[in-house]
């Protein structure tokens, strides 16, 4: 489990404003200007009135001590929004062994360079090919299905043609979506908003590149891999 430095604590959101800032209210009336780790669209998680909760740095500089990590759905189901996360808690996953396609390797490093660009993890194991793998961090949903992406991503496209790169060259290679969000049971590429992306999947799945879709259990202290969903 990736833990928080400490338990995280509820309040009700404001407005999000300047992409990187927000406005919540604490349970005990107080008001705070906090930091917004998620550039993105955040469709559905940024609702004026939504219960949100907030971890708390202990880093006397900073200047907002609270980070926004998760909303609450229109059923008070969680949403990660701290697209930071993702990686940390893939990568405590794949220290515990918690993921079955990967857990036979030993030898994790993170951000690792290969040609001109950085993937978020290469793992490597005796007699075993090279493993790349980029993560996800999914936060759209409709029902109880997982989305992504939630806007369009030119980066998300290039990834998939790097790890297509990757599969040709012999190597193993993952698209990891980690979806921080709870009562999903099937995860699929949004094709609507973003057609050029899809077609961009298909290609590194035509590659050999292997698509990963997990869900994560949510707590105040901490954020978890569980289990694999099926990929539409």
């Amino acid at each position: 489990m990736y833990r928080f430095t400490s338990a995280l604590i509820r309040g009700k959101l404001i407005k999000r404003y300047k992409r990187f800032l927000a406005d919540v209210e604490l349970e005990c009336g107080e008001l705070r200007t906090v930091h917004c780790p998620n550039t993105g669209a955040m469709t559905g998680c940024a609702i004026p009135e939504v219960t949100v909760f907030l971890s708390t740095s202990d880093n006397r500089k900073r200047k907002y001590p609270n980070t926004w990590e998760y909303s609450c759905d229109a059923n008070g189901y969680l949403i990660g929004v701290n697209t930071a996360n993702a990686n940390k808690v893939v990568r405590a996953a794949l220290q515990n062994k918690q993921i079955p396609e990967l857990a036979h390797y030993s030898n994790i490093y993170p951000e690792t360079k290969h040609g001109e660009s950085r993937i978020d993890f290469m793992l490597q194991e005796d007699g075993a090919p090279d493993a790349y793998i980029e993560v996800k961090s999914v936060t759209l949903a409709e029902q109880q299905t997982a989305l992504f992406p939630d806007t369009i991503t030119t980066r998300g496209r290039k990834h998939c043609y790097e790890l297509a790169e990757i599969a040709k060259q012999g190597h193993k290679a993952f698209l990891f979506f980690c979806i921080q969000r709870e009562n999903i049971t099937q995860f699929k590429i949004a094709e609507k908003i973003d057609p050029d992306y899809a077609k961009a999947i298909e290609y590194a799945k035509e590659s050999g590149v292997t698509i990963l879709a997990y869900c994560c259990n949510m707590t105040r202290l901490g954020i978890e891999i569980t289990y694999p969903i099926d990929i539409l």
